[in-house]
Protein backbone atom coordinates (compact mmCIF):
# COMPACT_ATOMS: atom_id res chain seq x y z
CA UNK A 1 0.00 0.00 0.00
CA UNK A 2 2.62 2.60 0.80
CA UNK A 3 3.92 1.78 -2.65
CA UNK A 4 1.22 2.90 -3.88
CA UNK A 5 0.63 5.21 -2.33
CA UNK A 6 3.84 6.67 -3.20
CA UNK A 7 2.88 6.29 -7.03
CA UNK A 8 -0.46 8.47 -6.62
CA UNK A 9 1.47 11.23 -5.11
CA UNK A 10 4.53 11.22 -7.61
CA UNK A 11 1.44 10.95 -10.79
CA UNK A 12 -0.03 14.21 -9.04
CA UNK A 13 3.20 16.25 -8.38
CA UNK A 14 4.11 14.90 -11.95
CA UNK A 15 1.02 16.67 -13.48
CA UNK A 16 1.67 19.63 -11.38
CA UNK A 17 4.91 20.38 -12.54
CA UNK A 18 4.21 19.33 -16.46
CA UNK A 19 1.90 21.92 -16.10
CA UNK A 20 4.03 24.31 -14.91
CA UNK A 21 6.84 23.25 -17.58
CA UNK A 22 9.17 22.47 -14.57
CA UNK A 23 9.33 18.73 -14.73
CA UNK A 24 12.25 17.13 -16.93
CA UNK A 25 11.34 15.21 -20.26
CA UNK A 26 13.16 12.19 -19.16
CA UNK A 27 11.64 11.94 -15.88
CA UNK A 28 8.01 12.48 -17.82
CA UNK A 29 8.76 9.60 -19.96
CA UNK A 30 9.39 7.83 -16.85
CA UNK A 31 6.02 8.61 -15.23
CA UNK A 32 4.36 8.07 -18.54
CA UNK A 33 4.91 4.09 -18.72
CA UNK A 34 8.57 3.51 -20.31
CA UNK A 35 8.91 0.09 -19.38
CA UNK A 36 10.29 -2.20 -22.16
CA UNK A 37 8.01 -1.99 -25.24
CA UNK A 38 4.83 -0.97 -22.46
CA UNK A 39 1.77 -0.07 -24.72
CA UNK A 40 2.86 -1.86 -28.02
CA UNK A 41 -0.52 -3.75 -28.70
CA UNK A 42 -2.07 -0.39 -28.16
CA UNK A 43 -0.32 1.75 -31.24
CA UNK A 44 -2.26 2.19 -33.89
CA UNK A 45 -0.27 4.68 -37.19
CA UNK A 46 -3.10 6.23 -38.45
CA UNK A 47 -4.07 5.78 -41.86
CA UNK A 48 -1.70 2.80 -42.14
CA UNK A 49 -3.50 0.26 -44.48
CA UNK A 50 -1.21 -2.31 -43.23
CA UNK A 51 1.60 -2.15 -39.69
CA UNK A 52 3.79 -4.66 -38.27
CA UNK A 53 5.30 -3.98 -34.57
CA UNK A 54 7.75 -5.87 -32.99
CA UNK A 55 9.14 -5.02 -29.60
CA UNK A 56 13.51 -4.74 -30.13
CA UNK A 57 16.20 -5.16 -27.81
CA UNK A 58 17.50 -2.74 -29.94
CA UNK A 59 16.53 -0.03 -32.64
CA UNK A 60 19.84 1.20 -34.10
CA UNK A 61 21.38 -0.93 -36.73
CA UNK A 62 24.04 -2.42 -34.19
CA UNK A 63 21.24 -5.17 -33.78
CA UNK A 64 18.37 -4.28 -36.58
CA UNK A 65 20.78 -5.39 -39.12
CA UNK A 66 20.82 -8.65 -37.59
CA UNK A 67 17.02 -8.97 -36.91
CA UNK A 68 16.10 -7.78 -40.36
CA UNK A 69 14.05 -4.76 -39.21
CA UNK A 70 16.61 -2.55 -41.65
CA UNK A 71 17.65 -2.77 -44.58
CA UNK A 72 21.60 -1.79 -45.49
CA UNK A 73 21.31 -1.92 -49.04
CA UNK A 74 19.32 1.17 -48.71
CA UNK A 75 21.94 3.48 -46.36
CA UNK A 76 25.00 1.87 -48.40
CA UNK A 77 27.64 4.89 -49.17
CA UNK A 78 25.98 7.70 -47.18
CA UNK A 79 28.30 7.42 -44.09
CA UNK A 80 32.05 7.21 -43.42
CA UNK A 81 33.30 4.32 -41.37
CA UNK A 82 33.90 6.63 -38.26
CA UNK A 83 30.36 7.59 -38.22
CA UNK A 84 29.12 5.97 -34.31
CA UNK A 85 27.51 3.13 -34.31
CA UNK A 86 25.38 3.44 -30.88
CA UNK A 87 24.33 -0.26 -29.45
CA UNK A 88 21.19 -0.97 -27.40
CA UNK A 89 18.38 2.00 -27.45
CA UNK A 90 15.23 -0.85 -26.84
CA UNK A 91 12.08 0.24 -27.56
CA UNK A 92 9.38 -0.32 -30.15
CA UNK A 93 9.69 -0.50 -34.30
CA UNK A 94 6.37 -0.03 -36.25
CA UNK A 95 7.13 -0.81 -39.81
CA UNK A 96 4.30 -0.79 -42.57
CA UNK A 97 2.66 1.11 -45.26
CA UNK A 98 0.30 3.90 -46.22
CA UNK A 99 -2.20 2.88 -48.97
CA UNK A 100 -0.60 3.89 -52.84
CA UNK A 101 -1.33 2.45 -56.12
CA UNK A 102 2.84 2.20 -56.92
CA UNK A 103 5.10 -1.32 -56.40
CA UNK A 104 8.67 0.10 -56.61
CA UNK A 105 9.55 -0.36 -52.96
CA UNK A 106 9.97 -3.91 -52.48
CA UNK A 107 11.32 -4.28 -49.12
CA UNK A 108 9.47 -6.79 -46.94
CA UNK A 109 8.55 -8.61 -49.91
CA UNK A 110 5.45 -6.19 -49.67
CA UNK A 111 6.08 -4.22 -53.14
CA UNK A 112 4.21 -1.54 -51.90
CA UNK A 113 5.27 2.14 -52.16
CA UNK A 114 4.75 4.74 -49.18
CA UNK A 115 5.91 2.64 -46.60
CA UNK A 116 7.74 3.24 -43.15
CA UNK A 117 9.38 3.13 -40.02
CA UNK A 118 8.50 4.20 -37.09
CA UNK A 119 11.09 3.97 -33.92
CA UNK A 120 10.16 4.61 -30.32
CA UNK A 121 12.60 3.88 -27.25
CA UNK A 122 11.93 2.71 -23.90
CA UNK A 123 13.91 5.70 -22.52
CA UNK A 124 12.48 9.06 -24.10
CA UNK A 125 13.47 12.80 -24.30
CA UNK A 126 10.41 14.42 -25.44
CA UNK A 127 11.39 14.66 -29.08
CA UNK A 128 10.44 13.56 -32.45
CA UNK A 129 12.87 13.30 -35.67
CA UNK A 130 11.35 12.47 -38.62
CA UNK A 131 12.73 12.28 -42.57
CA UNK A 132 12.06 11.38 -46.07
CA UNK A 133 14.79 10.20 -47.52
CA UNK A 134 17.92 10.55 -50.12
CA UNK A 135 18.09 10.46 -53.19
CA UNK A 136 14.82 8.02 -54.19
CA UNK A 137 16.10 5.22 -51.61
CA UNK A 138 13.72 3.40 -49.38
CA UNK A 139 12.70 4.03 -45.84
CA UNK A 140 15.67 2.69 -44.07
CA UNK A 141 18.09 5.11 -46.24
CA UNK A 142 18.57 7.36 -42.93
CA UNK A 143 19.10 4.63 -40.78
CA UNK A 144 22.81 4.90 -39.92
CA UNK A 145 23.37 9.00 -40.82
CA UNK A 146 20.34 10.05 -38.73
CA UNK A 147 18.18 7.27 -36.97
CA UNK A 148 21.27 6.10 -35.54
CA UNK A 149 22.59 9.26 -34.29
CA UNK A 150 19.05 10.74 -32.88
CA UNK A 151 17.60 7.41 -31.06
CA UNK A 152 21.09 7.29 -29.12
CA UNK A 153 19.95 10.85 -27.96
CA UNK A 154 16.47 9.04 -26.82
CA UNK A 155 14.25 10.72 -29.68
CA UNK A 156 11.71 8.48 -31.25
CA UNK A 157 12.29 8.66 -34.94
CA UNK A 158 10.02 7.90 -38.36
CA UNK A 159 10.95 7.85 -41.76
CA UNK A 160 8.62 7.61 -45.30
CA UNK A 161 10.43 6.12 -48.79
CA UNK A 162 8.65 9.65 -49.72
CA UNK A 163 5.76 7.30 -51.76
CA UNK A 164 8.05 6.55 -54.98
CA UNK A 165 11.39 4.52 -55.08
CA UNK A 166 14.13 3.42 -57.71
CA UNK A 167 15.35 5.28 -61.02
CA UNK A 168 11.95 4.99 -62.07
CA UNK A 169 10.52 6.78 -59.47
CA UNK A 170 8.13 9.09 -61.63
CA UNK A 171 6.62 5.94 -63.14
CA UNK A 172 2.83 6.43 -62.98
CA UNK A 173 2.74 9.87 -62.31
CA UNK A 174 0.17 11.76 -64.21
CA UNK A 175 1.63 15.04 -64.79
CA UNK A 176 4.87 16.33 -64.56
CA UNK A 177 6.36 16.74 -61.21
CA UNK A 178 4.10 14.57 -59.56
CA UNK A 179 6.15 12.45 -58.28
CA UNK A 180 7.94 14.84 -56.53
CA UNK A 181 4.97 16.50 -55.26
CA UNK A 182 3.93 13.20 -53.79
CA UNK A 183 7.22 13.22 -51.39
CA UNK A 184 5.70 16.34 -49.74
CA UNK A 185 2.01 14.67 -48.87
CA UNK A 186 4.26 11.48 -47.76
CA UNK A 187 6.48 13.57 -45.37
CA UNK A 188 3.50 15.44 -43.78
CA UNK A 189 1.44 12.35 -43.75
CA UNK A 190 4.11 10.25 -42.07
CA UNK A 191 4.56 13.38 -39.24
CA UNK A 192 0.88 13.72 -38.71
CA UNK A 193 0.45 10.21 -37.79
CA UNK A 194 4.01 9.93 -35.98
CA UNK A 195 3.09 12.41 -33.57
CA UNK A 196 -0.07 10.55 -32.85
CA UNK A 197 1.96 7.30 -32.28
CA UNK A 198 4.28 8.63 -29.65
CA UNK A 199 1.05 10.41 -28.03
CA UNK A 200 -0.44 6.48 -27.71
CA UNK A 201 3.01 5.46 -27.03
CA UNK A 202 4.17 7.72 -23.96
CA UNK A 203 0.99 9.80 -23.00
CA UNK A 204 1.55 12.94 -24.70
CA UNK A 205 2.56 14.55 -27.58
CA UNK A 206 5.96 15.23 -28.52
CA UNK A 207 7.40 18.41 -27.48
CA UNK A 208 10.21 18.72 -29.83
CA UNK A 209 9.70 17.78 -33.52
CA UNK A 210 12.40 18.08 -35.82
CA UNK A 211 12.48 17.46 -39.39
CA UNK A 212 15.46 16.01 -40.96
CA UNK A 213 17.44 15.24 -44.26
CA UNK A 214 19.59 14.83 -46.77
CA UNK A 215 19.62 15.90 -50.57
CA UNK A 216 16.12 15.09 -51.44
CA UNK A 217 15.42 15.16 -47.69
CA UNK A 218 16.85 18.36 -46.77
CA UNK A 219 14.78 19.33 -49.84
CA UNK A 220 11.83 18.26 -47.86
CA UNK A 221 12.79 19.79 -44.80
CA UNK A 222 12.88 23.16 -46.33
CA UNK A 223 9.64 22.67 -48.36
CA UNK A 224 7.68 21.38 -44.78
CA UNK A 225 9.00 24.69 -43.06
CA UNK A 226 8.21 26.84 -45.73
CA UNK A 227 4.73 25.14 -46.62
CA UNK A 228 3.90 22.92 -42.83
CA UNK A 229 5.72 25.37 -40.90
CA UNK A 230 3.25 24.55 -37.55
CA UNK A 231 3.75 20.35 -37.78
CA UNK A 232 7.63 21.39 -36.76
CA UNK A 233 10.21 23.07 -34.17
CA UNK A 234 12.85 23.30 -36.37
CA UNK A 235 14.75 20.93 -39.12
CA UNK A 236 18.12 20.36 -40.38
CA UNK A 237 18.59 20.32 -43.85
CA UNK A 238 22.13 18.49 -44.73
CA UNK A 239 22.90 19.70 -48.85
CA UNK A 240 18.84 19.96 -49.68
CA UNK A 241 18.06 19.77 -53.46
CA UNK A 242 17.52 23.44 -54.68
CA UNK A 243 14.64 23.97 -57.15
CA UNK A 244 13.74 27.16 -58.72
CA UNK A 245 11.60 27.82 -61.43
CA UNK A 246 13.68 30.65 -63.27
CA UNK A 247 17.12 28.18 -61.77
CA UNK A 248 19.38 27.40 -60.64
CA UNK A 249 18.54 24.07 -60.01
CA UNK A 250 20.19 20.87 -61.19
CA UNK A 251 18.58 20.54 -64.64
CA UNK A 252 20.71 24.26 -65.25
CA UNK A 253 23.87 22.80 -64.52
CA UNK A 254 24.30 19.25 -64.53
CA UNK A 255 23.99 18.69 -69.03
CA UNK A 256 26.84 21.23 -68.84
CA UNK A 257 28.57 18.62 -66.54
CA UNK A 258 27.87 15.74 -69.32
CA UNK A 259 28.70 18.11 -72.01
CA UNK A 260 32.39 19.29 -71.09
CA UNK A 261 33.14 16.55 -68.74
CA UNK A 262 34.16 14.14 -71.83
CA UNK A 263 36.15 16.25 -73.20
CA UNK A 264 38.22 17.28 -69.79
CA UNK A 265 39.03 13.80 -69.20
CA UNK A 266 40.63 13.27 -72.69
CA UNK A 267 43.17 15.56 -72.13
CA UNK A 268 44.37 17.50 -75.23
CA UNK A 269 44.24 20.97 -76.13
CA UNK A 270 40.06 21.38 -75.01
CA UNK A 271 40.91 20.08 -72.14
CA UNK A 272 41.39 23.13 -70.00
CA UNK A 273 38.50 24.80 -71.61
CA UNK A 274 36.41 21.88 -70.69
CA UNK A 275 37.35 22.40 -67.42
CA UNK A 276 36.48 25.71 -66.91
CA UNK A 277 33.34 25.15 -68.48
CA UNK A 278 32.78 22.98 -65.68
CA UNK A 279 33.63 25.59 -63.37
CA UNK A 280 32.20 28.35 -64.39
CA UNK A 281 28.93 25.98 -64.50
CA UNK A 282 29.27 26.31 -60.45
CA UNK A 283 31.64 23.04 -59.88
CA UNK A 284 34.20 23.98 -57.17
CA UNK A 285 37.68 24.13 -58.36
CA UNK A 286 39.77 22.09 -56.27
CA UNK A 287 36.86 19.09 -57.08
CA UNK A 288 38.35 17.85 -60.10
CA UNK A 289 39.21 14.53 -58.25
CA UNK A 290 35.98 13.69 -57.75
CA UNK A 291 34.83 14.48 -61.22
CA UNK A 292 34.82 11.01 -63.16
CA UNK A 293 33.38 9.12 -59.84
CA UNK A 294 30.19 11.60 -60.18
CA UNK A 295 30.18 11.76 -64.05
CA UNK A 296 29.94 7.91 -63.76
CA UNK A 297 27.61 7.32 -60.79
CA UNK A 298 25.52 10.67 -60.41
CA UNK A 299 25.49 12.83 -62.81
CA UNK A 300 24.41 11.23 -65.88
CA UNK A 301 21.68 9.28 -64.06
CA UNK A 302 20.55 11.80 -62.58
CA UNK A 303 20.13 14.58 -64.91
CA UNK A 304 18.13 11.86 -67.08
CA UNK A 305 15.77 10.92 -64.44
CA UNK A 306 15.11 13.81 -63.34
CA UNK A 307 14.37 15.36 -66.76
CA UNK A 308 12.04 12.47 -67.34
CA UNK A 309 10.13 13.69 -64.50
CA UNK A 310 9.64 16.88 -65.26
CA UNK A 311 9.89 17.14 -68.62
CA UNK A 312 8.80 13.92 -70.39
CA UNK A 313 8.80 15.28 -73.27
CA UNK A 314 12.08 16.31 -74.05
CA UNK A 315 13.03 12.75 -75.31
CA UNK A 316 9.81 11.72 -77.37
CA UNK A 317 8.82 8.22 -76.41
CA UNK A 318 12.23 7.01 -74.59
CA UNK A 319 12.39 6.10 -70.84
CA UNK A 320 15.36 8.78 -69.36
CA UNK A 321 16.74 9.56 -72.75
CA UNK A 322 20.30 7.89 -73.25
CA UNK A 323 22.85 6.66 -70.84
CA UNK A 324 26.54 9.00 -71.43
CA UNK A 325 25.55 9.90 -74.40
CA UNK A 326 27.76 12.66 -76.34
CA UNK A 327 26.61 16.33 -76.99
CA UNK A 328 25.08 16.06 -80.86
CA UNK A 329 23.50 12.51 -80.46
CA UNK A 330 19.38 13.07 -80.47
CA UNK A 331 18.11 13.44 -77.60
CA UNK A 332 20.99 13.39 -75.55
CA UNK A 333 20.71 15.28 -71.76
CA UNK A 334 24.20 16.93 -72.79
CA UNK A 335 22.41 19.05 -74.52
CA UNK A 336 19.52 19.98 -72.60
CA UNK A 337 18.33 23.47 -72.27
CA UNK A 338 16.26 24.38 -69.51
CA UNK A 339 16.05 28.26 -70.60
CA UNK A 340 14.30 26.78 -73.81
CA UNK A 341 11.98 24.18 -72.23
CA UNK A 342 8.54 26.41 -70.96
CA UNK A 343 6.84 23.08 -69.88
CA UNK A 344 9.86 21.73 -67.44
CA UNK A 345 9.87 25.21 -65.98
CA UNK A 346 5.99 25.45 -65.29
CA UNK A 347 6.69 21.46 -63.66
CA UNK A 348 9.46 22.80 -61.59
CA UNK A 349 7.82 25.84 -60.44
CA UNK A 350 4.98 23.94 -58.79
CA UNK A 351 7.54 22.13 -56.84
CA UNK A 352 9.52 24.71 -56.32
CA UNK A 353 11.16 26.85 -52.95
CA UNK A 354 10.60 30.11 -51.88
CA UNK A 355 12.92 30.89 -48.90
CA UNK A 356 10.10 31.62 -46.63
CA UNK A 357 11.04 29.35 -43.50
CA UNK A 358 8.66 29.25 -40.61
CA UNK A 359 10.51 27.37 -38.02
CA UNK A 360 14.15 27.74 -37.12
CA UNK A 361 16.38 25.74 -39.37
CA UNK A 362 19.86 24.41 -40.06
CA UNK A 363 21.53 24.32 -43.03
CA UNK A 364 24.83 21.65 -43.57
CA UNK A 365 26.51 22.00 -46.66
CA UNK A 366 29.91 21.17 -48.04
CA UNK A 367 31.91 23.35 -50.33
CA UNK A 368 33.42 19.98 -52.30
CA UNK A 369 29.75 18.80 -53.26
CA UNK A 370 30.34 17.46 -56.41
CA UNK A 371 26.74 16.63 -56.96
CA UNK A 372 24.76 19.82 -56.12
CA UNK A 373 27.30 22.37 -56.01
CA UNK A 374 27.28 24.42 -53.10
CA UNK A 375 26.91 27.86 -55.14
CA UNK A 376 24.68 27.02 -57.31
CA UNK A 377 22.72 25.07 -53.93
CA UNK A 378 22.78 26.15 -50.78
CA UNK A 379 24.52 29.51 -51.23
CA UNK A 380 21.65 30.19 -53.25
CA UNK A 381 18.94 29.26 -50.95
CA UNK A 382 20.69 30.98 -48.08
CA UNK A 383 20.23 34.18 -49.81
CA UNK A 384 16.56 33.34 -50.69
CA UNK A 385 15.70 32.75 -47.03
CA UNK A 386 17.46 35.75 -46.28
CA UNK A 387 15.85 37.82 -49.19
CA UNK A 388 12.26 36.54 -47.67
CA UNK A 389 12.83 38.12 -44.00
CA UNK A 390 13.36 35.11 -42.34
CA UNK A 391 17.42 35.10 -41.93
CA UNK A 392 17.01 35.14 -38.27
CA UNK A 393 15.48 31.56 -38.30
CA UNK A 394 18.19 30.17 -40.79
CA UNK A 395 21.97 29.00 -39.56
CA UNK A 396 23.69 28.02 -42.86
CA UNK A 397 26.97 25.84 -42.02
CA UNK A 398 29.47 25.61 -45.00
CA UNK A 399 31.32 22.39 -44.24
CA UNK A 400 34.92 22.83 -45.91
CA UNK A 401 35.92 20.11 -47.84
CA UNK A 402 32.51 18.58 -47.19
CA UNK A 403 31.20 16.37 -50.22
CA UNK A 404 27.60 15.60 -50.56
CA UNK A 405 27.56 12.66 -48.75
CA UNK A 406 30.85 11.14 -46.60
CA UNK A 407 30.55 8.03 -48.57
CA UNK A 408 33.82 8.78 -50.06
CA UNK A 409 35.33 10.24 -47.08
CA UNK A 410 37.33 7.04 -46.61
CA UNK A 411 39.17 6.81 -49.77
CA UNK A 412 39.97 10.46 -49.92
CA UNK A 413 40.24 10.91 -45.73
CA UNK A 414 43.33 13.85 -46.51
CA UNK A 415 41.44 15.43 -48.75
CA UNK A 416 37.47 15.36 -47.74
CA UNK A 417 35.76 15.87 -44.54
CA UNK A 418 33.01 13.95 -43.24
CA UNK A 419 29.69 16.21 -42.37
CA UNK A 420 27.51 13.44 -40.20
CA UNK A 421 29.35 14.86 -36.78
CA UNK A 422 28.33 18.25 -37.79
CA UNK A 423 24.49 17.12 -38.51
CA UNK A 424 24.85 15.50 -34.93
CA UNK A 425 26.07 18.82 -32.89
CA UNK A 426 23.09 20.47 -35.08
CA UNK A 427 20.63 18.01 -33.77
CA UNK A 428 22.20 18.46 -30.35
CA UNK A 429 21.61 22.38 -30.84
CA UNK A 430 17.73 21.92 -30.66
CA UNK A 431 18.07 20.48 -27.53
CA UNK A 432 19.87 22.67 -25.55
Amino acid sequence: MPHQKSRRVWAVTAAVLLASGLLPLSSYAQSAGSTHCARMDKLRVPGAAHQEAACLSGLTTASTEASGHTNPEDYAGLTASSMPRPEGVPGIQIDGYFPDTTRSNTNHGWNHDAQFVVRLPDKWNGGLVVSGTPGNRRQYANDRAISDQVLAMGYAFAATDKGNTGVGFYHGQRCPGEAIAEWHRRLTQLTVAAKQVVRQRYGRSPSTTLAAGISNGGYLVRWQLENRPWLYDGGIDREGTLWTARGPNLLTFLPAALRHYPTYAEGGDGAEAARQKLLDAGFAPGSEFLWDYHYRVYWDLTQRIYREALDPSFDGDLDAGVPFCRSGTPNCDADYDYADRPRAQAAVKRIALTGRIGKPMITLHGTLDTLLPIGVASDVYAEMVRKAGCGGLHTYQRIEAGNHTDGLVDEYPDRLAAIGPHFVEAVRSFSR
